[in-house]
């Protein structure tokens, strides 16, 4: 179905005004040292901020020290990461950019060398530390099987999103996501590939979504009215061998969340298992996105191998979904938005000491 709305149509949601449907996805760096934003994430997101998307969502945050998935990751589980947060917000907003923050814990799945050393599991004696989640199954055969959770730190995982929250907004962020997707821990929650419990955070889907609903509804009594709250969930484990979360679940979930004021469901897939049949190419996750938000009405967001501005500005024109999430794009230029703005017939305003008439000639395309 067309839609009225186009790539650079701004849309409001609750308090924050978005000037268009571009958004940066997190993407981790793996850049910190216990936890702790510096330069690289300064320079990164800066030069992002200035490439003209309208919503910088920083990469996954751990809320607790133990849910990094490697040393290098960003964290929000103490005090002390708060002001460099603050200095990493105010570096975005000073561009004109919402910085967003997406708040995580990767369960099994922590405890990691960086990926540039091959992602591999970390002993303790390579300063790793125990892993945890919903039942004692390793991510990978020969793996390290987590600490199961009890129903005590259940609870502490949900405080732990509380008080990341609180931080967030101390911090300056405007949007929060809650990470559900990618094999982390709320994710393995909802998988029945990782989640094997018999008691009430296991078995049924309502049992299974528990977790998940529980961050959710903590949060949204946390926050300001104001404040926009995203999820991002991976719509389909991609196994098809053995019990596992699909698609027509993710629509169930999908309305679950809206019911629960969630603003934005963040459309993703994969990752829970390294048993998943992925078939890639091009907006092989719209689909996805599509289907939920023509089913529940919630307003979502299109993420993976969208990569031209005509190709995301096609997504919104078809009404797929309400925004469009740019990962490696941003990654390999930085001017993405502002580049997608001229190609799409808006006005893109390069910084000044971009914008000269000369330079800004070179820029445009011929007619």
């Amino acid at each position: 179905m067309q839609n009225s709305a186009t790539l650079l149509s701004p849309i409001d949601l609750r308090g924050v005004h978005l000037s268009s449907r571009i958004v940066m996805s997190p993407m981790c760096q793996f850049s910190c040292f216990e936890g702790l934003a510096n330069d690289w994430h300064f320079v990164h997101h800066g030069s992002r901020a200035i490439g003209g998307p309208a919503l910088i969502f920083v990469e996954a945050t751990a809320v607790t020290r133990e849910g990094r998935i490697t040393p290098g990751d960003l964290g929000i589980w103490d005090e002390a990461h708060v002001e460099p947060l603050a200095k990493l917000a105010r570096v975005i907003s000073s561009y004109g950019v919402v910085p967003g923050i997406q708040l995580a814990h990767a369960g099994r799945k922590a405890s990691r060398q960086v990926p540039w050393k091959g992602n591999s599991p970390l002993s303790l004696a390579e300063g790793g530390w125990p892993i945890v989640g919903p039942s004692a199954i390793a991510f990978e055969d020969g793996g390290p099987a987590p600490h199961v959770l009890t129903l005590e730190e259940i609870d502490q995982v949900v405080d732990a999103f509380e008080t990341g929250a609180r931080r967030a907004i101390a911090a300056g962020f405007k949007v929060i996501e809650i990470h559900g997707a990618h094999g982390y821990l709320l994710h393995q929650f909802l998988s029945p590939v990782s989640n094997h419990r018999d008691d009430e955070y296991g078995g049924s889907f309502e049992n299974r979504t528990r977790l998940l609903m529980r961050v959710v509804r903590r949060l949204r009594e946390t926050i300001p009215e104001s404040m926009p709250l995203f999820v991002r969930i991976s719509a389909t484990d991609w196994i098809t061998t053995e019990p596992s979360w699909d698609l027509d679940q993710s629509v169930e979930l999908a309305r679950l969340l809206k019911a629960a004021e969630v603003d934005v469901v963040d459309v993703s897939s994969g990752a829970v298992s390294l048993k998943q049949k992925i078939t890639i190419e091009p907006e092989y996750q719209v689909p996805f996105a599509r289907r939920i938000r023509a089913e529940t009405g919630v307003t979502t967001a299109a993420v993976g191998l969208i990569t031209e501005p005509a190709q995301a500005d096609a997504i919104i024109q078809r009404g797929d979904a309400d925004l469009v999430f740019i990962g490696r794009g941003f990654l390999r230029n930085p001017y993405w938005g502002l580049q997608a703005q001229q190609e799409l017939g808006g006005d893109p305003l390069w910084p000044n000491p971009y914008g000269s008439h000369a330079l800004r000639r070179g820029m445009k395309k011929d007619k």
